[in-house]
Order: C-alpha cells, then sequence, then structure tokens
C-alpha cells in the first residue's frame, strides 16, 4: 500500500470516527486539529484503524506519535511487516 493509499484509508477512517466527512488530513495534522479529538476518540481511532489496515499497535508505538504522518508511516511500517506494503 503506497502512502497516498494509507492517507486515503486513513481519511476515511477519521471520517468515519469523527463523524466529519470534511476532514482531509495532512502529514502535519495534530490532535488539536480536529474538534473532538479527545482521548475517548484516540482510543475508538486507532481501533478503527487496527482493524481496517489489519494491524496492532503497541502502546509505546503510539505514544512516539507527534501527527498523522507519524501515524502514516507507523502505518505503512506494519503493513510492510506483514507483507501488505
Amino acid at each position: 500500500m503506497t502512502e497516498p493509499e494509507i492517507y486515503a484509508a486513513l481519511t476515511e477512517v477519521f471520517q468515519e470516527v469523527f463523524d466529519d466527512d470534511d476532514i482531509a488530513l495532512h502529514p502535519d495534522t495534530k490532535a488539536d486539529d480536529i474538534p473532538g479529538w479527545d482521548s475517548q476518540a484516540h482510543v475508538n481511532l486507532v481501533v478503527a484503524a487496527e482493524m481496517r489496515f489489519g494491524v496492532r499497535f503497541r502502546t509505546a508505538e503510539l505514544e512516539s506519535l507527534h501527527d498523522v504522518g507519524d501515524f502514516v508511516k507507523l502505518i505503512g511500517s506494519k503493513l510492510e511487516a506483514v507483507g501488505n506494503g
């Protein structure tokens, strides 16, 4: 899966979790940029991303993320590790 494909799929995940079809993700998008992105929404987002991409995230991996660009890179590395990249 290419980086643009990951962004497209992750955008759909965000739009579903936040019930907002206007969300457009960029590498520097942070929680403060999306209304309603609180700790509960973060958990929902992680679970939805795991389901969408067929990967599992470790807590330490998630704690190191600073923005959506980091999340996309993490997803890409997970997909490569399981042979779906």
